[in-house]
């Protein structure tokens, strides 16, 4: 099969590191690969929390989704010691289906996806 976009580097980034931003917080609690027709799409579960803002309170858990693996912890980040993978984005006609998948084996509230540009599109 013929890679729709070009790979790319992704770093790991650490389980269960609270990120705080201005609202809230957020953390990565896992890291799963599931198997998607013949080939693997690598995931992580995160929760988020708006917890400090003037707005009101609210949480979600969801999934980001990095791609398709090409090649599995290829590399050891120099900075900060992070796994590198490399990853091929999910294609946008496939990305509900791993929406449905990923909505009944990790019950999220939504999945992000990574674009090939490396920003993240968010499916509900």
């Amino acid at each position: 099969m013929q890679a729709m976009t070009q790979p790319m580097e992704f770093v790991h980034p650490p389980l269960g590191e609270t990120i705080t931003a201005i609202g809230g917080h957020y953390a990565f609690t896992k890291e799963d690969r599931i198997a998607f027709g013949n080939r693997e799409i690598l995931y992580l579960v995160g929760y988020g929390v708006v917890d400090t803002s003037c707005c009101g309170t609210g949480g979600c858990i969801y999934a980001l989704v990095p791609g398709y693996v090409l090649a599995f912890h290829t590399e050891t980040a120099p900075a900060n010691g992070q796994a590198i993978s490399v990853i091929e984005p999910v294609d946008e006609k496939m990305r509900k289906a791993v929406v449905a998948a990923l909505k009944e084996k990790e019950g999220v509230t939504q999945v992000h996806f990574l674009t090939p540009q490396g920003d993240t599109m968010g499916l509900f």
